[in-house]
């Protein structure tokens, strides 16, 4: 391999492609660890063509693994003729991840072992009485998440310093400033520019050096759809969050992040209702549940008295589709749940005229509850209203992990990063980078 060094560090840099040999090593581990975490238990055999590695590679990267405690033998597989091989695969209690959906009617958080197997979860309910940014009352959500951490931990016996990180989807805009880390404007639940990353770091019992990742809830619905759900083997999707509002990730590269977008603030109707995020004719202002319940309400529906929205949602779809053989449906219901079906359908037009992507998959549990019932209705409108060529290389589909899929893509964010960095912790909090002497001796190490 062609290798310079540069003058000020002496690191040694490929001469074409600019990478350190820190680099290769790093890529080399992310590499097996990825077909490993997806195609496992795999023989080393299998793992070079499988990951474009050589023999040697694969077998100082495995080595460096197994010593590492991410990987172990996993029992073997008879060969063509000769020796059986052993075969290897992720250590499942190597890591571990923390998984918080910060969702409409409750708190949401869950620990996962390294292969995404759950370990404990517990949920804490946010009020359905009063004014709905009561219900995101800052201090009241960091609480939930401070005593919700510590009891997964302590439910499953696992330290605090084995976490690789704490995955959190949020409601809103995720920025990112360099004092305060993850910055959220959540505009329709009365969040303006809060710093929740810092809030965290101050609140939670964690080691400084496990991260928090951070983000949008519909981009971590995106991201455990692509890589365990519906979206498997799709090139792009867009995944779309329904709950008691509307939003959506688009998906460009099957293993790589999505963008979350606010699809539910597209205008679909000039000087129409007010939306909760203050302008009017939104599309979360006629689709999203609160305001299908709204309207269905206004048209002389009667919801549950004290229902919360997903109480209130079930009795909603009972009334336009009863059960009980001979009873009538409610007209008011069903005229209600046509025009979301419409509103929706040009919803999903927009998406497909401006992405044009292979798939569109609702989630969500207001998604989850509607789509069986009426999904086919809103693809014929999606269809009607969409350029027919990209419309007809567009599937229109339910996700299938069920209204857990947030919290799971807010686990795989840590895990997607630990893999990136080839499966290395940081050992402490990142503030400086290290000094250019630390760098150039580790480069100067042989992968």
């Amino acid at each position: 391999m062609l290798q310079r060094t540069t003058s000020e560090t002496g690191t040694k840099v490929h001469a074409r492609t600019g990478r350190t040999v820190r680099d290769l090593r790093r890529e080399n581990r992310t590499a097996v660890l990825r077909r490993l975490y997806f195609d496992g238990p795999m023989s080393r055999l299998t793992l070079g063509p499988a990951t474009g590695l050589s023999s040697g590679s694969v077998s100082n990267v495995v080595a460096e693994l197994v010593a590492d405690g991410l990987v172990e033998e996993a029992g073997s597989v008879d060969s063509a003729g000769g020796r059986p091989r052993t075969l290897v695969r992720i250590t499942p209690a190597s890591g571990f991840m923390i998984g918080v959906d910060i969702g409409e009617t409750r708190v949401r958080i869950e620990l996962f072992d390294l292969t995404l197997t759950e370990l404990a979860r517990t949920e804490r309910p946010l009020a359905c009485s009063g004014p709905r940014t009561a219900r995101y009352d800052v201090d009241l959500v960091v609480d939930h998440l401070r005593e919700g951490i510590a009891e997964v931990l302590r439910t499953a016996d696992v330290p605090s310093d084995r976490l690789i990180g704490v995955g959190v989807g949020v409601p809103g805009i995720v920025a990112r400033t360099a004092e305060d880390g993850a910055v959220v404007h959540g505009q329709t639940v009365g969040w303006d520019a809060v710093p929740f990353e810092r809030l965290l770091r101050a609140a939670v019992d964690l080691p400084e050096s496990v991260p928090y990742w951070i983000d949008n809830g519909a981009k971590t619905l995106g991201q455990a759809e692509m890589w365990f759900g519906a979206g498997r083997g799709a090139r792009s999707a867009v995944v779309v969050l329904f709950g008691s509002g509307v939003g959506a990730c688009v998906v460009t590269d099957p293993m790589g992040p999505g963008r979350a977008i606010e699809w539910g603030h597209l205008t679909v109707r000039v000087r129409g209702r007010r939306c909760r995020c203050g302008a009017a004719g939104c599309l979360e202002a006629y689709a999203g549940a609160e305001a299908l319940l709204e309207r269905w309400r206004e048209a002389g529906g009667v919801p549950p008295a004290g229902a919360d929205e997903e109480t209130a949602l079930t009795a909603m779809l009972a009334a336009a589709y009863p059960a009980e053989p001979g009873t009538d449906p409610d007209a008011t219901a069903l005229a209600v749940l046509a025009e979301t079906a419409e509103y929706l359908g040009a919803g999903f037009a927009d998406l497909i005229n401006l992405f044009q992507p292979e798939r569109i998959l609702v989630g969500g549990w207001a998604g989850l509850q509607l789509g069986a019932r009426f999904l086919e209705t809103v693809s014929g409108y999606a269809r009607e209203y969409a350029l027919t060529y990209p419309a007809s290389r567009t599937g229109i589909g339910l996700g299938t992990l069920g209204p857990e899929a947030v919290t799971v893509g807010a686990a795989l964010l840590p895990l997607v990063d630990f893999f990136a960095q080839g499966g290395r912790r940081p050992e402490s909090k990142p503030t400086l980078p290290a000094p250019a002497w630390q760098s150039a001796l580790q480069d100067r190490v042989s992968p």
